[in-house]
């Protein structure tokens, strides 16, 4: 608003580019703030969909859904569409939606977290050093003289709002909007890394609290499949046979970044662009709208050795994971929690979010 603003105060006519923004309908209300676009339901829909076609057996008829949801609106929007994609032939529309913010938000009840790098300023040090960078600086001054701007009249933060208005109004609205023409698509890679520092240093391997925060629910999972485990070892009903959890990216990012996945060889720094051209951690495929994680247990019949009765797949966004432990796409149940004994055992998510004793500043910590 504040951008548009500006523009319709001092467009010439001889400034195409501004002109074409300064008309431009100006859609986005505080209202609509924290809300789930149409668009972003019928993904939730379609995702349903998708899913119960792919496992057909999970998602029978009179098959028990048990759907957790942050309290976040959005998220429970989400969670209502997932369940009408479903339709009636599951018996969903009568699932009641569980909200908990421990496991789906485990962010906001980590005092480590919350104090030393979600309001920590410095926690954000490469980031804004990259906002002030030659690359930014190129993009910024592209813009300005595209929209007969002094540079000094903008800034990162503008620049990427409306970089963020162009690829909004492209996945909401799926039109081409007037904000895309100011970007190239080199000026488009480097605002792509920019929002990768900020979700690496904030919710990936920055820190190591980014992804230890994260246990509570990595243990919870494992939790819910061993259970499955035990039940089919003694012939009992599997209990839950299908979960759905709906989270945001901020819930999924640093559970990928605790299992060791998208992890480069160097850490995302202001000063490393060009030598990240080829980087793994890049969040818009990570954790795009609609992100979803999968962990598919299988019990095989036809299993020569007891390991081998209990296999694990993983699919990020409906694609198969490869395993870091094998680089295979099945694993047994036994190897993978092996690999991730110490996760299992010794994470511990009160420990590990405790404000230490204080003895010295918070930038020490970092």
């Amino acid at each position: 608003a504040e951008l548009h603003a500006r523009l319709r105060r001092t467009t010439s006519p001889s400034c195409p580019a501004a002109a074409a923004l300064a008309a431009w309908p100006m859609w986005y209300e505080e209202s609509l703030d924290g809300r789930l676009a149409p668009r972003g339901r019928r993904d939730m829909e379609h995702l349903a969909r998708r899913l119960a076609a792919r496992f057909p057996a999970l998602f029978a008829a009179r098959r028990r859904l048990a759907l957790a949801s942050s309290s976040k609106h959005r998220c429970l929007q989400s969670g209502a569409a997932f369940r009408r994609g479903l339709g009636p032939s599951l018996g969903a529309d009568e699932t009641e939606i569980e909200v908990n913010d421990a496991l789906m938000r485990f962010f906001d009840h980590c005092d480590r977290f919350v104090a030393f790098v979600e309001e920590n300023d410095t926690a954000m040090y490469q980031v804004n050093a990259f906002k002030e960078g030659p690359e930014m600086r190129k993009v910024l001054e592209k813009v300005a003289s595209a929209l007969c701007l002094p540079a000094g009249e903008l800034n990162a933060d503008l620049v990427q709002v409306a970089f963020l208005t162009c690829s909004y109004e492209l996945a909401i609205k799926n039109v081409t909007s007037p904000w895309c023409s100011l970007f190239s698509e080199e000026d488009a890679k480097v605002l792509e890394y920019l929002n990768d520092l900020k979700q690496y240093w904030k919710r990936g391997y920055g820190y190591d609290i980014n992804s230890r925060s994260s246990c509570i629910l990595f243990q919870d999972i494992f939790q819910q499949l061993d259970k499955a485990v035990d039940e089919s070892r003694s012939s009992k009903p599997i209990s839950s046979p299908l979960i759905v959890q709906v989270g945001h990216a901020e819930t999924l990012q640093p559970l990928l970044a605790l299992m060791g996945f998208f992890k480069d060889a160097e850490p995302l720094r202001a000063n490393n662009y060009f030598r990240q051209a080829h980087r793994k951690f890049r969040s818009g495929r990570i954790v795009p709208y609609a992100a979803n994680l999968v962990f598919v247990l299988y019990h095989c019949d036809q299993a020569k050795t007891s390991k081998e009765e209990y296999q694990v797949q993983m699919l990020l966004n409906e694609k198969l994971m490869l395993f870091l432990h094998s680089n295979e796409t099945i694993s047994t149940y036994t190897d993978l929690k092996s690999y991730y004994k110490d996760i299992l055992q010794n994470c511990n998510f009160e420990e590990e979010c405790e404000l230490p004793k204080f003895n010295g500043t918070v930038t020490d910590e970092l």
